[in-house]
């Protein structure tokens, strides 16, 4: 009988194990996670979860008994500490070694550690797992001072829940604008301007130069000298993926663990999905690491259906969403080498469409408090990317069904 072994039990190992099952696998499954937890997702660690809307039942990705149910082996609480290509071999924390006949790696990312001064005092955040996410709750009902370091999605999300709790909030962001990097300047205002309607300090061209407090933290010092009360810091700066166990297995490993358009490693028998992974992606023309709920939420099935022998092509347009304060997002494509941004509705009563392009084709799409649009900018995104060109005034105009917009 072949065993099939995931290591890495969130999202995309979870999704990886049940596509196994669907797909008519029936071989040994073997899902391994350093944490406790079974696995869960990730987004309602910093929106509704967060924001105590949604309950803790309601971040699992399976029932309880699901595992069980469907002969899916669960090592929860032991990590694993090195792969072994040659003896196809997983060795464990626990002395044990977990042998396999293909192996995926879900092994995600950590949060990158702020390098300043201080960064190691108590009231020091970070949001990456359940623990953190019911850490950030306690602290938040306090309602004290809070101070957010970035201004990216963690940032930006953690900034919103901690203030509808009732905290005041700075973010502190070295770049010109919050989500300068992902969006550029222009949209990267529109959500500094939500935060600050809802009452929040967002300092912009600014970093930390330190932490300071005697056990627990006191006060943020920022790069221009002024000293920030806190009670509480959250720290989004960014993760870094975790492939470790690839680099140290011999497998080729980049930004991230390096993988083709099936989602394969350097080496036939393992596969990579989620963050971790690097991967090739035709309709881009180039490799990419995307790090949100998506890519985990259908990466991991591709990566199970291509261990199957089945011929995968993992092409997905790059997507994720958020939901700060009335702003609720979704954003599809990828803004690289845009030269353009169109705009489709009026971006100042945030309901609108935003769209970048280069040479009129349309590379991404960002609908905002606008539904049901995701499909048909998705379709806008891969004509683009294949070289199909917009008229930028029909594209602006809300009277044109974007589905007239597609070529024919």
């Amino acid at each position: 009988m072949s065993t099939y072994a995931i290591v890495g039990a969130g999202l995309a190992g979870a999704k990886a194990a049940q596509t196994l099952r669907e797909e008519g696998f029936t071989g040994e499954i073997v899902l391994i996670g350093a944490e406790q937890e079974r696995p869960y997702e990730r987004p309602p660690l910093s929106k509704g979860y967060l924001q105590g809307a949604t309950e803790v039942a309601k971040v699992y990705v399976h029932e309880p008994g699901w595992y069980a149910e469907h002969d899916v082996r669960l090592l929860l609480g032991v990590a694993a500490t090195a792969v072994d290509p040659v003896a196809h071999e997983v060795h464990l924390a626990n002395g044990r070694r977990q042998p396999y006949d293909k192996l995926l790696l879900t092994t995600g990312a950590t949060p990158r550690p702020l390098p300043v001064e201080g960064a190691d005092l108590e009231g020091v955040h970070y949001l990456r797992t359940l623990a953190d996410s019911q850490a950030l709750r306690a602290a938040f009902a306090h309602q004290g001072n809070v101070v957010v370091i970035g201004g990216g999605w963690i940032g930006l999300e953690t900034a919103a829940a901690a203030r509808q709790a009732g905290c005041a909030v700075t973010i502190v962001q070295p770049g010109p604008t919050p989500l300068y990097r992902t969006f550029g300047p222009e949209v990267g205002e529109i959500f500094a301007a939500l935060h600050r309607r809802h009452g929040v300090d967002v300092l912009l061209g600014v970093s930390v130069a330190r932490l300071e407090g005697t056990g627990h933290v006191r006060t943020v010092v920022t790069s221009d000298g002024r000293s920030l009360p806190a009670d509480d810091v959250v720290v989004g700066i960014g993760v870094a993926p975790n492939h470790e166990l690839a680099r140290s297995a011999g497998l080729e490993v980049a930004d991230g663990i390096v993988v083709d358009a099936s989602l394969r490693t350097s080496h036939p028998d393992i596969y990579a999905a989620g963050d971790v992974a690097e991967a090739m992606n035709p309709l881009l023309g180039r490799r990419v690491r995307v790090e949100h709920w998506a890519n985990a939420l259908n990466g991991g099935p591709a990566a199970a259906r291509a261990m199957l022998g089945q011929d995968v092509v993992y092409d997905r347009v790059p997507y994720f969403f958020t939901d700060q304060f009335e702003l609720g997002m979704e954003f599809s494509g990828d803004i690289a080498g845009h030269d353009r941004v169109v705009y489709r509705g009026s971006a100042e009563s945030l309901e609108f469409i935003a769209f970048w392009l280069r040479e009129d084709r349309v590379l991404a799409g960002m609908n905002v408090n606008v539904w049901d649009m995701t499909g048909d900018i998705q379709a806008l995104v891969r004509a683009g990317q294949r070289g199909a060109a917009v008229d930028p005034a029909r594209l602006a105009d809300p009277g044109v069904p974007l589905g007239d917009l597609l070529p024919s």
